[in-house]
């Protein structure tokens, strides 16, 4: 027994050492201890002691050596890194320094710091941000009309233009010295994701003048003089702006971009000057065909050596008129369903000073790093408030029309199958605004934060396209057929847009999350290859044992917290939730176990292992959105009535990290690692399951009735009040089948009893009043949710002739278009 209790003492002191991080001196002195004390409680033999204490000695004074570890061991290491690490191209070591890290680097250290998130403030609108919300917000949002835009106009009526101008919808980011309205980055996102509620085209334009565009590179990296003209211009809607980066040949690939500027001397505005000559080809530019000022991304190269001995000088940017002399631009994509002004241009010997090269000359060749840092607002605040924005509108519109439509006389919301989808959509609605609300902290807070604003950008709008696919489910015909009564079409069409732009999903998802957060969010990996590559011994030595020592403690308290269930990890609160930060905690460390394994294993060409990549990620991803669940919870109170959204969204996050872990382990290119992180990472098993049939009835519950919880989910939208309008139309059939539900369930009651002949409600009120089971007021109240039910379910219809000129129209320019082919 004194030996089982010795072992245990032992090992639980080698974990103690590993998991709270020991340094060196303390390993050093518990080991020596040990040896001390080992001959004064077993009789051990000289031979057995000497070479114990000779291996010991040199080792612990080599390891507490500093100047000593770094010569022996740290050196040779550093040789061995150094042939072992991949080439870093210029723009993916730009890439990778781009922005900043926040709360996702908690979560790669696999000892996340709880309390320092909760004790952020809650996100809050300021009064000036939220009467712009309830003023012209709410004002464009009834002057918008999204059948007209997308069927009618194909663009915003004139008068919504003048009026997203004349309101500064076009200057939120601007700061107010310059006359924009310097709105924080919730602010921002709040105006957005409310627009987007009425009409996804309206805001698109809103949304792109105020992320990656002019604007945003000019407060950054503009010379005074730049600011002082073009950011009044911009604020007031004087000149309409775009950003051209994206090419035929070159999308995520900035280093295979073709266009080109040349450093040469010409003659511009009446005398010679040198400047640059550019030629170029954009599509997909967004704003582009009604743009008055044009942000351009190029690669400049210095031929004649005007600037210097360098030639090729690297990406760069400069901001261009576009009726500058053999700038191309007017004509429109249409991409799908949207209404949007998007389109190419191109640029065909365009000469430009050197003074239009957004922030002057000192920023010639660092145009990547420029756009990989603004890049970050339009991931953090355009893109996952437009995709909120469809999550709460499915939320709204899904969960009263399957409380009012009825199937086998009961309303479709209470099937366990309509409400496992609902309950689905209600979940991810409220992860999606958790995290939106969360990223935007992080930005208000003065962060760049490249890989959370990757995480939302992508898991966001995957999980609109999950939400808005689940929402015509349930819809079924009432979804399908066109018209300005549907209000989930245009939104289903748009899908594939969000999840394409600011980076495609599929590159987002298995390069860029894991990719990035692997280096910027490791306490020590980019110090390591820094160190390695400027042969900085110093500095690669303290990354090199700080790895170590991060190492031997997350493996200590994952195992741990793996055989224990995490049961002793650290809450920071006393409340049931408690349970979900213990449980976050432990895939914290095993995620960063299972990474350091990966990386370990498979080195540089983890970046080639894309779907290994990929499902670390989505393990970071799960994770930061599970955090952002529990920040919302405790911001907004503690609710008992969202607790199944909260619970929702901590079972599929747990769930989905588990998966994705587990395709780790049986993708390892070394099997018998991923079976052995698999047993002891998860010693009883694959133990997180998905969200049950109970849970989902109850997130269901929450969005099929009216109450304070809907109106928490779904705060923000717009519902607009006209007796035509749909969306209205099924807020008053909500109200009038609340209203009428204790009605129905009383006639039920009765038809049990044998008060009433069984059969439909509905359809017994004159028995009913004949024999005093309700009264006029109550049989009144039956018959008008009836009516405002017919009106919900209803669909648009159309005359046979409808699309009929538009077809021949269509096909008249068609062919003009093919002839015009053929003839050249």
């Amino acid at each position: 027994m004194s030996i089982v209790f010795e072992l245990a003492t032992i090992l639980a002191g080698i974990w103690a050492l590993a998991a709270w991080r020991a340094p060196s001196w303390a390993w050093v002195t518990a080991i020596a201890g040990g040896l001390l004390v080992w001959p004064l409680l077993h009789d051990v033999s000289f031979w057995v002691l000497t070479p114990m204490w000779l291996v010991f000695l040199p080792a612990a004074l080599v390891l507490s050596t500093p100047a000593l570890r770094r010569n022996v061991v740290s050196a040779p290491v550093l040789e061995a890194f150094r042939r072992l690490m991949p080439a870093i191209s210029d723009t993916e070591r730009e890439a990778l320094e781009a922005g900043d890290i926040w709360w996702e680097a908690e979560l790669f250290s696999g000892r996340p710091d709880w309390k320092h998130l909760l004790d952020y403030p809650p996100p809050t609108l300021s009064d000036e941000e939220q009467a712009f919300l309830d003023g012209p917000t709410e004002e464009l949002c009834q002057m918008v009309h999204d059948w007209e835009i997308t069927e009618k106009l194909h663009d915003l009526p004139e008068p919504v233009w003048k009026f997203i101008k004349e309101k500064r919808f076009f200057g939120m980011i601007i700061p107010k010295q310059y006359g924009g309205q310097e709105f924080s980055a919730l602010g921002h996102s709040s105006v957005v994701m409310k627009i987007a509620t009425r009409s996804i085209s309206a805001a698109v334009t809103v949304m792109v003048p105020n992320s990656l565009g002019p604007a945003q590179l000019l407060l950054h990296y503009g010379t005074r003089e730049q600011k002082d003209y073009y950011l009044p211009r911009l604020a007031r809607g004087e000149e309409v702006p775009c950003f051209a980066l994206t090419g035929p040949e070159a999308g995520s690939d900035a280093a295979a971009m073709p266009d080109r500027g040349i450093i040469c001397r010409r003659e511009f505005k009446g005398r010679e000057q040198t400047g640059i000559l550019l030629n170029w080809e954009k599509r997909y530019i967004t704003l582009g065909p009604v743009a008055t000022v044009l942000g351009l991304a190029f690669k400049l190269y210095d031929p004649d050596h005007l600037l210097g001995k360098q030639e090729e000088l690297g990406i760069t940017l400069a901001l261009i008129p576009t009726d500058t002399a053999g700038v191309e631009i007017g004509s429109r994509h249409m991409p799908l369903s949207q209404a949007f002004m998007n389109g190419p241009n191109r640029g065909r010997d365009v000469f430009i000073p050197m003074d239009w090269i957004i922030g002057g000359q000192e920023y010639i060749g660092q145009g990547w790093r420029m756009l990989m840092e603004c890049l970050a607002d339009g991931r953090s605040i355009s893109l996952p408030a437009l995709s909120t924005g469809g999550g709460k509108m499915a939320s709204w519109s899904t969960g009263a029309y399957a409380a009012v439509r009825k199937q086998f006389k009961t309303p479709i919301g209470k099937f366990e199958g309509i409400a496992e989808v609902l309950g689905r959509i209600a979940g991810n609605t409220y992860a999606m605004d958790a995290a939106r609300c969360l990223t935007t902290l992080a930005v208000d807070a003065g962060k760049k934060p490249s890989v959370a604003s990757a995480i939302v950008k992508y898991h966001l709008t995957e999980r609109m396209r999950r939400v808005v696919d689940d929402a015509m489910d349930i819809h079924g015909g009432r979804g399908i057929c066109m018209g300005p009564r549907n209000y989930l079409a245009r939104a289903y069409q748009a899908m594939p847009i969000s999840i394409t732009v600011e980076g495609a999903n599929i590159l987002t998802r298995s390069l860029i999350i894991f990719g990035q957060g692997a280096m910027r969010c490791h306490p020590h990996l980019l110090d390591e290859i820094q160190g390695a590559q400027q042969r900085d011994l110093e500095r690669f030595d303290r990354a090199l044992f700080g790895h170590v020592s991060l190492l031997a403690s997350n493996v200590g308290r994952a195992v741990f917290h793996g055989f224990t269930g995490a049961r002793f990890a650290h809450a920071p609160i006393d409340r049931d939730e408690a349970v979900w930060f213990r449980q976050l905690t432990r895939m914290s460390a095993a995620f960063a176990v299972t990474a350091e394994a990966a990386l370990l294993t498979l080195g540089g060409a983890l970046k080639r292992k894309e779907s290994l990549s990929a499902r670390l990620g989505d393990v970071l991803s799960h994770l930061y959105i599970a955090s952002a669940a529990l920040k919302r919870f405790k911001d907004q109170g503690y609710q008992t009535a969202d607790r199944p959204l909260l619970e929702w969204a901590m079972r599929d996050a747990l769930y989905q990290s588990q998966q994705s872990l587990y395709g780790v382990f049986e993708n390892l290119p070394v099997p018998l690692l991923g079976r052995l992180l698999k047993w002891s990472l998860f010693p009883f098993g694959a133990v997180y399951r998905p969200p049950g049939d109970a849970l989902l009835q109850q997130a269901a519950e929450l969005v099929l009735r009216k109450g304070p919880a809907r109106d928490r989910l779904t705060e923000g939208i717009f519902i607009p009040d006209g007796d035509d309008e749909a969306l209205a139309q099924l807020r008053v059939a909500l109200e009038h089948a609340t209203a009428a539900q204790p009605i129905l369930s009383h006639l039920r009651n009765a038809m049990r009893s044998g008060q009433l002949a069984h059969g439909d409600p509905e359809e017994c009120l004159v028995e009913a009043l004949a024999a005093g089971v309700i009264d006029d007021r109550e049989a009144a109240q039956v018959r008008v949710a009836a009516e405002a039910r017919n009106k919900v379910i209803g669909v648009d219809e159309f005359p046979a002739d409808y699309w009929k000129e538009d077809n021949q129209e269509w096909q008249h320019n068609s062919t003009r278009s093919q002839m015009a082919d053929q003839s050249m």
